[in-house]
């Protein structure tokens, strides 16, 4: 089987590259491990910037995030009783809409099978040829049969654990990392959410966040061990630990309701430099990982697809290689700058074993520093809302 770019990885970011590439009449398969099934089953984020949003307007699948995502002109940081909002509208006039990733996944499935792409989930064994001649090509089990599929190029967007970024020779990438001492303990529930805009929550027991997903369903978190499990944490439990460690004013409003999804998730800063190798571009949680904190994890693999589609319309149009060339390039100069904004909310908001009294009054100054200071308010909500490609 032939194409002209391979896609390994079938969730939103290789979804969303293969519908924009469509529209430009350029042929793609992907390749996913996993069923349909799985992919729309995962929890994820639900925070778009606004260039998420316009890169799916591109895609012409941007309508029902549009009509039924929910804008969102700041957010609150508290730390105790204190809270200092975040005026997106005031500081950039910019907003960002909550809509769940799944809904994401989805509107790209429904787009997929309306244009006939090729998206062929179950494989196994992927293994990447020939990545730095003009002939790369992907092999690959399907129903116990092998596959060899070939292309002019392969865009690696099958995440952190995924097969794209081992396939580059070890001597040619260079690895970043931070992990850190905490994970995030995370419920779904059919509740109305505590408040109409997130609350970022600073206190002496530990992190916590009030989200959502819509007007019924809300998403909480709190700061937990790393080596902690969901079964030493009941639903009573829970909302308990939550109502201590958000202001007193929203945790006397919170609606409490079984939790639908409880799940840990670790947390770490991740970079692999370069994201080309060759024919092979790496995209999304393939090279980089941010820490849920800013709500960036989507939206940075967004900018990425955002440069590689940029890239390869360019090159297919008229043979134009300076996209291609720059696009690692590219990609990581505002990786890193999320990455920046994403570690330093998490050193805000988190407490960390071997912080220090001083390290605590810190904080508190940071913060403070920020309730008093538009300047700051403003670069935050600059980061927040999206940095431009």
């Amino acid at each position: 089987m032939k194409t002209q770019v391979a896609i390994i990885g079938g969730g939103p970011a290789g979804l969303l590259l293969s519908q924009l590439l469509c529209k430009a009449g350029i042929d793609t398969v992907v390749l996913e491990r996993q069923s349909r099934a799985h992919v729309l089953s995962r929890i994820r984020a639900g925070v778009l910037e606004r260039g998420m949003l316009d890169l799916l307007a591109q895609a012409g699948i941007a309508d029902r995030a549009r009509a039924e995502g929910i804008p969102h002109d700041g957010t609150v940081l508290s730390y105790g009783a204190q809270e200092v909002r975040i005026d997106f509208k005031a500081h950039v006039d910019t907003p960002v809409t909550v809509y769940g990733q799944t809904e994401v996944t989805k509107d790209l499935y429904d787009s997929a099978d309306a244009n006939g792409t090729q998206v062929i989930h179950g494989v196994s064994d992927v293994v990447l040829h020939d990545l730095d001649s003009n002939t790369p090509s992907v092999t690959y089990q399907l129903d116990g049969a092998s596959h060899q599929l070939t292309c002019d190029f392969i865009a690696g967007c099958d995440g952190f654990h995924g097969v794209s970024r081992q396939a580059i020779p070890a001597d040619k990438r260079r690895i970043f990392e931070k992990v850190y001492p905490f994970g995030w303990l995370g419920v779904l529930s059919r509740t109305r959410p505590v408040h109409d805009e997130l609350i970022y929550a600073n206190s002496e027991r530990g992190f916590a966040l009030c989200s959502m997903r819509n007007t019924s369903l809300s998403r909480y978190y709190i700061q937990c061990r790393q080596d902690d499990h969901v079964d030493n944490w009941s639903d009573a439990a829970f909302w308990d630990e939550l109502r201590r460690r958000i202001p007193p004013q929203h945790a006397e409003a919170l609606v409490t309701g079984p939790s639908i999804e409880k799940s840990i998730a670790p947390l770490r800063s991740f970079v692999c430099e370069p994201m080309r190798y060759g024919r092979l571009f790496l995209c999304g949680d393939a090279a980089h990982i941010v820490p849920p904190t800013g709500a960036k994890g989507l939206n940075t693999a967004a900018s990425d697809v955002h440069y590689l589609n940029q890239a390869l319309r360019s090159w297919y149009a008229d043979g134009a290689e300076a996209g291609l060339e720059r696009y690692s390039e590219q990609a990581l100069a505002r990786v890193w700058k999320v990455e920046r904004f994403s570690w330093w909310m998490t050193s805000l908001l988190h407490r960390f074993p071997d912080q220090s009294e001083f390290d605590l009054r810190m904080q508190q100054a940071e913060l403070a520093a920020l309730a008093a200071t538009p300047e700051a308010q403003a670069v935050l909500a600059r980061n927040y809302v999206g940095l431009p490609y």
